[in-house]
């Protein structure tokens, strides 16, 4: 067992989910309301002056649409580079305006100034009469003071400072997580890449178990930001039985994450035994009798799972909507209940070939997820794409010839849509068959891939260039010879 965790309760990433909010046009304005005072309270509370600025300022705040100030000339529309990675895209403008207020942002700059003050003497006193370990710990705070406050640049120096003059390993990984997430906070992609590959770096040397399993999150949200869905799934899937990064993510997220990415990359068999029958995914996806076997572990138990379990009954009027998102937390905050019904739909009808049904459970999964969530907004529209394509793949493999009009009836979609939809894939490439409307209603023929003669045929390439380039070499050792003679 390694030590506790370090610097892991700041920088707050709920509040970023909070900013993306107030510029998601898809956000209804009750939920950018709430997200507004939450935001203003966390401000209050830790006397954010740093992100306060960052926000709301009339002329270089990000969330400051026009840039209209009473003694500062207007900016034009448009964000900084700096807030691409906060807000839901580039031009959009806040439905609900943070209002700036000059008093207020020196009197949180003073209070900031007064703690900062009290770090420095608190580093002095160690440095004279203690040891380097309190010296250490008294930089480790103040790295954390701009974590909370939300000053990237100075948070990050302030870390790598204390990273440079430790020694513990564990210290040094939970020092780098801390940069991590402050890049995840303002949408630093480049930064995170970076920091990403050095903790597993450090873990490699000789990380324990706990951060090994705490970088696999991290690790899975950052593939999930770069829509590398196909690594993440993998690494996401396998931290739902051991979560604990809860300073990343509440659990309910990385439930959603974790099925998302598995359902648009994992092989149907995969699909089958990591998402559909995962136990800790039953135990919030399933219903009924399914959802309590998981969560009293009788599903992973298998065969030899305790008798008494079968006499365990659904109650009645069991709700939808579960709540896990303060599941370990060390300090609950109440969040609103998740409902994954549309995911589940989602996930049953395509491994059952609910087709109508999975073309519903996709548009209400991007209307309840992928459009309100500021790590999934970005790939939405691939996201969805994707997913139809996997339908079409999924039905059309079964078959040789399929009619136009029964497939477009199987899906819940018209004949012309689904022509369109169809071609553009077929077109890319993606799906090997042609539509043939000429002789009326339309059919579909797959023209399935011969396995066995592409790899002859591959075989008989690499072997040309192999004698190819054997009898280049046959030349050159002639040539040589030639030469010595």
């Amino acid at each position: 067992m390694g030590s506790d965790p370090q610097y892991a309760k700041y920088p707050l990433l709920p509040l970023a989910q909070h900013i993306f909010t107030l510029t998601n046009p898809s956000s209804p304005k009750p939920l950018q309301q709430t997200s507004l005072k939450s935001l203003q309270d966390a401000i209050t509370e830790h006397k954010m002056a740093p992100l306060y600025r960052y926000l709301a300022h009339p002329v270089e705040g990000i969330l400051n649409a026009s840039g209209e100030s009473s003694s500062q000339p207007a900016k034009p529309l448009g964000r900084k580079p700096s807030a691409a990675g906060m807000v839901a895209s580039k031009h959009s403008i806040p439905q609900i305006d943070m209002p700036w207020s000059e008093s207020e942002y020196e009197n949180l700059k003073k209070d900031n100034d007064e703690e900062l003050e009290g770090f420095k003497k608190e580093e002095a006193e160690a440095a004279e009469k203690a040891g380097e370990t309190e010296v250490q710990a008294a930089r480790g705070k103040r790295a954390e003071f701009w974590a909370k406050v939300g000053d990237k640049d100075r948070a990050i120096t302030a870390y790598e400072e204390v990273f440079e003059k430790t020694g513990v390993l564990g210290t040094k990984i939970d020092i780098v997580l801390a940069i991590i997430r402050m890049g995840i906070f303002y949408g630093d992609k480049v930064l995170v890449r970076k920091q990403v590959e050095r903790a597993k770096t450090l873990v490699e040397s000789g990380g324990d178990w706990d951060r090994r399993n705490r970088l696999k999150a991290y690790q899975g949200l950052y593939l999930l930001t770069v829509r590398s869905y196909n690594l993440a799934a993998p690494l996401l899937l396998d931290s739902l039985s051991t979560f604990t990064s809860y300073e990343l993510c509440s659990y309910s997220s990385l439930v959603v994450y974790s099925v998302l990415a598995g359902s648009v990359s994992l092989k149907r068999v995969d699909f089958k035994s990591k998402v559909v029958d995962a136990p800790e995914i039953k135990a919030i996806l399933g219903d009924g009798e399914d959802k309590l076997l998981a969560l009293s572990g009788a599903l992973s138990a298998g065969p030899g799972a305790d008798e008494e379990m079968k006499d365990v009954t659904t109650p009645a009027g069991a709700m939808t909507a579960v709540n896990l998102t303060t599941l370990g937390s060390d300090v609950p905050e109440a969040e609103v209940a998740v409902d994954f019904s549309p995911l589940a739909q989602l996930v049953g009808s395509l491994y059952t070939g609910s087709y109508r049904s999975f073309f519903g459970a996709l548009a209400a999964v991007e209307v309840s997820f992928l459009s309100q969530d500021r790590y999934l907004y970005e790939h939405r529209g691939w996201f969805v794409r994707e997913m139809r394509l996997r339908a079409y793949q999924q039905l059309l493999q079964s078959y040789r010839v399929v009619g136009l009009e029964s497939m477009a009836n199987d899906f819940g979609v018209s004949v012309d849509f689904l022509d369109r939809d169809l071609a553009k894939f077929i077109a890319a490439e993606r799906i090997p068959c042609t539509i043939d409307r000429v002789t009326g209603k339309g059919i579909i023929e797959t023209n399935r891939p011969d396995d066995k003669n592409k790899q002859y045929n591959d075989v008989v390439k690499q072997g040309d260039q192999l004698i190819t380039k054997l009898q280049k070499y046959g030349q050159a050792v002639r040539l040589r010879g030639s030469e010595r003679a």
